[in-house]
């Protein structure tokens, strides 16, 4: 069994599904849902699609840097590691939430 154990009122628990994050982009206060979406946000802060990679991955870098973003092709084993590397690489513009 996997899941979370919570105690509330005396009594324990297991919890299936914990709470999930997700990656929400600051600026229009919307969730990111979709790998569409996170591109076209992306492209606007001047990352760009890089093809010499994995090819189970989505990369992105950036001209003037050397950071490097590589999300999962499977946009549900898109996972907290994934956005707190988007949120170190784009400050203030990106925040995880519960």
């Amino acid at each position: 069994m996997s899941g979370v154990w919570v105690f509330n009122n005396g009594v324990y628990r297991l919890e299936s599904s914990p709470k999930r994050r997700v990656l929400v982009h600051l600026p229009s206060g919307e969730a990111v849902s979709s790998y569409s979406s996170l591109e076209n946000i992306l492209r606007g802060l001047g990352w760009e699609r890089y093809y010499g990679g994995d090819p189970d991955f989505y990369q992105y870098h950036k001209h003037s840097s050397i950071d490097l973003i590589s999300l999962p092709k499977d946009f549900s084993k898109f996972g907290s590691v994934h956005m707190y590397d988007i949120v170190v690489k784009n400050p203030n513009v990106f925040h995880v939430r519960d």
